[in-house]
């Protein structure tokens, strides 16, 4: 968790590597994940440098993987995960020469067996419908013929008579083939209008789906024969034929050479079935075997890539004997990176070890927060936010703590926290199984799964607090109220209400929590509400204080000794003399106030009201006590607020015109000219660089004194959602009880655990769906803005860039996300 303080701490380095040692010193450095590399050649074009011959090498057989990852695909057969243990480290020179050929092989059997299946697809089916076309069109034709007609001159008839009246007219022809069946209406009457009615058309749809050759899916499909007479004719029934894609094939008359064909064909097509099926044989073998080196294969080729796209970042120096490169590492893996040059340089058998150099430099570095599986998911949500300046206090070490506190402030209730945390405890117990989803919503709540938990147990804390368990309070230690009405009082029907008095009906604190007879009691809303808008206010100024103190760190941090008493000060002492001071009256009131007191100004019915006090305090105003109060609530209260108004006014030019005159002040008299461009230094934070003018610089502080005094106040009303989204939780959780679950209460006999077994489905799921799912989204992002936005505005910067290392397992992970 202290590495969460702050970004760690980085240097920028030059590497000098042989050319003959480089490949597997960047696969060293890849593998470790240390390195951020700067391109060096920016301003050569991709195609120019000196590696482009090998990224289109590893461009040629990642398009070889996809194809044969495609096909595996397309046959559905599964490839077997890789143990992360055994993932293949980036081939050497030899291993890639045997890669290439390997998938140069199978990606070229693959593609011969398929033009080789197509083809016999083809003529498979193209028999089938040939079969059809001659078994289908058996009736067509006359059993008793007296007209022998060839192929290309076929006669047919409905009965013989009227095959031996087409005969005496004058020859007729005919056309046989299978369409579509949807295409067969629109293609009759085409036939039809060519024409002009002197076409005789006959079908016979052809039983079951037939495979389509346009898009290979299953569709209907019909046998037609049309007959007619002439040349020209028959012409153009082909070219509409052709237009419909409708398949013509030959068809004998004689129903003897018809039986013969068919025949040869069903020899043909048993002969053509034992063919497919070798070779589908043959290509599951192929397949399968490619199967279990593919993801091999395919983590080799994308490092081997990611290898030659870094060497293109290198630059060689006068000689070209040595490559020059540069990067940002992180200052504790120094020794990492050159122990990984030192592999390099060994496993490549080089003469001349490879070395690493740390240089200076006035550019801002990557910022760059080591974390872990637990603290991943925290320091997401501020980067989300912005990435923190370099070596900036880095706000999420303290949002371990106070994002789930204030989420559990709205969300609390036992019941619905106990939910939550078996959820997320389900997350982290199955995390091996569950990480390989994904499933994008999935992965959001996987990705929080620590989030969750840490929600789910602080608002079971808040519940307690609140004793709040589904709207049910829990009596454990007995209440410390009892009634001290007679019967005779209590059961007068005159009496509709009775009050309790704490001096005499309370005799004891409940030890932890609230006591569970509000639950009893009418005023119930109007207490909660009152405690939960000032438990809201406390909690606020508190983290709002926190937040305006972690400033200091970074002006300490940046040597920026003046901006303590410049800008911290006075905004410290803004924030304390007037909303401190309210949270210190809140607590005044609770304890000076209460019903025991024997002085009649300090009984409950004369303590004054907070807010009006707090107006009357900004306004000088006065406001006339009720008889036998005070309008104060201690002797010199007045002066006191006078002295805190005045002083908070004061801070207001303090930190409007302190900044930019001690600027003024330090300047040197010779500033460069206008267009002369000085740099600053690294890791600045803020705004007054020497070559910003004055003028600028009055225009910032103006905005910043102007956006901190209105966002002070607007910053402690906005905490006042802590009070709305409690009490409206609190609320819908006891109207679900009411409404639905308490039906069941109504009926004294079996009926009710009748009623009470059915409604209870209805009440968990209202409630896991809306208090919880929904309730808890809407806490979750209330709380997200109470940080991104009231508590890191006052210290928080975000102007840094976030520090991506050369990784060979980020690249693989993004990818799978990919």
């Amino acid at each position: 968790m202290g590495d969460m303080f702050r970004s760690e701490k980085m240097a920028l380095c030059q590497l000098y590597i042989q050319p003959e040692a480089a490949y597997a010193s960047i696969a060293e450095l890849g593998e470790s994940g240390c390195v951020q590399f700067r391109d060096l050649n920016d301003q050569i074009n991709s195609f120019q440098r000196k590696y482009v011959n090998e990224v289109r090498r590893c461009d040629e057989m990642e398009r070889r993987v996809r194809y044969i990852e495609n096909q595996l695909r397309k046959d559905e057969i599964k490839m077997p995960e890789l143990d992360p243990d055994q993932e293949p480290s980036a081939p050497n020179p030899r291993e890639i020469i045997d890669l290439e050929a390997q998938l140069e092989k199978t990606e070229n059997e693959l593609r011969e067996m398929s033009a080789n299946g197509a083809s016999l697809h083809a003529n498979f089916r193209h028999m089938q419908e040939l079969k059809s076309v001659l078994e289908n069109t058996e009736g067509f034709f006359s059993d008793q013929e007296v007209i022998n007609l060839d192929s290309n001159r076929q006669t047919e008839g409905d009965d013989p008579t009227a095959v031996q009246a087409g005969a005496q007219r004058g020859q007729l022809a005919f056309v046989a083939g299978v369409i579509k069946l949807e295409r067969f209406f629109s293609f009759e009457r085409m036939l039809w209008r060519i024409s002009r009615g002197n076409i005789f058309l006959r079908r016979n749809d052809i039983s079951g789906l037939c495979e389509d050759e346009e898009t290979g899916r299953q569709v209907l499909k019909t046998v037609f024969v049309a007959f007619f007479q002439g040349e020209q004719l028959k012409q153009r029934v082909k070219k509409v034929c052709t237009g419909y894609h409708a398949d013509v094939y030959p068809c004998p008359s004689s129903a003897v050479e018809r039986a013969d064909m068919i025949r040869d064909v069903n020899t043909r097509l048993e002969d053509l079935k034992m063919v497919l099926n070798q070779s589908a044989d043959h290509r599951n073998r192929v397949l399968s075997s490619a199967a279990k080196h593919l993801a091999r294969w395919t983590i080799m080729v994308k490092k081997m890539k990611a290898i030659y796209h870094i060497l293109n970042y290198f630059n060689p120096d006068v000689t070209g004997k040595c490559l020059i490169g540069e990067g940002w590492v992180p200052v504790r893996d120094l020794p990492t990176v050159q122990q990984a040059l030192s592999r390099g340089s060994k496993l490549s058998e080089s003469s001349i070890p490879a070395f690493m150099n740390v240089i200076s430099t006035n550019e801002q570095p990557p910022t760059f927060t080591r974390t872990n599986k637990f603290t991943s998911g925290f320091q997401n949500l501020i980067d989300s936010y912005g990435m923190a300046s370099y070596r900036e206090v880095n706000p999420a070490l303290y949002t371990c703590i106070t994002f789930p506190f204030l989420f559990a402030v709205m969300f609390g209730d036992m019941g619905h926290a106990l939910i939550l945390v078996a959820f997320a405890s389900w997350l982290i117990i199955k995390e091996r199984q569950l990480a390989s989803i994904k499933e994008e919503i999935f992965n959001i709540f996987f990705g929080g799964r620590y989030i969750i938990l840490l929600m789910g147990l602080f608002s079971l804390y808040t519940g307690l607090i609140y004793n709040d368990v589904f709207s049910k309070s829990m009596n454990i230690f007995g209440s410390g109220w009892q009634n001290q009405y007679n019967t005779s009082t209590v059961t007068d029907e005159n009496i509709e209400y009775l009050t309790m008095r704490p001096n005499i009906s309370n005799f004891k604190t409940y030890p932890l929590g609230m006591d569970p007879v509000w639950q009893l009691a009418d005023n119930k809303i109007i207490f909660l509400n009152t405690f939960k808008m000032k438990l809201s206010i406390v909690f606020g100024v508190l983290h709002m204080i926190f937040g305006v103190c972690m400033s200091v760190v970074n002006f300490i941090h940046y040597k920026k000794y003046a901006s303590i008493f410049l800008e911290f000060l006075p905004q410290i002492l803004f924030l304390l003399l007037l909303f401190g001071y309210m949270v210190f009256m809140m607590f005044y009131k609770w304890i000076v106030y209460n019903d025991s007191s024997l002085d009649q100004s300090l009984s409950p019915g004369c303590a004054p009201s907070i807010l009006i006090l707090f107006i009357n305090m900004m306004l000088f105003g006065n406001q006339e006590p009720l008889e036998g109060c005070k309008e104060y609530m201690f002797e010199g209260q007045e002066l006191l607020q006078t002295i805190f108004v005045v002083v908070a006014i004061i801070c207001i030019p303090w930190m409007l015109l302190g900044k930019p005159l001690y600027i003024k002040a330090k300047r040197p008299k010779n500033l460069p000219a206008p267009n002369q461009t000085v740099v600053a230094p690294a890791g600045g934070h803020g705004h007054g660089g020497d070559d910003e003018p004055m003028s600028e610089i009055f225009i910032q502080q103006a905005i910043h004194t102007i956006e901190y005094v209105l966002s002070t106040i607007s910053h402690t009303a906005s905490y006042l959602r802590l009070w709305a989204l409690s009490l409206a939780h609190a609320q819908l959780s006891e109207v679900l009880w009411n409404m639905i679950f308490s039906m069941g209460f109504i009926f004294d006999s079996y009926i009710g655990c009748i009623v009470i077994f059915l409604t209870f489905g209805a009440w968990s799921g209202l409630t896991v769906g809306i208090l919880v799912l929904i309730e808890g989204l809407s806490a979750f992002l209330h709380t997200l803005r109470l940080h991104w936005v009231e508590f890191m505005s006052k210290f928080y910067e975000g102007a840094g860039y976030a520090f991506a290392p050369f990784s060979f397992k980020q690249i693989l992970e993004d990818e799978g996300e990919g």
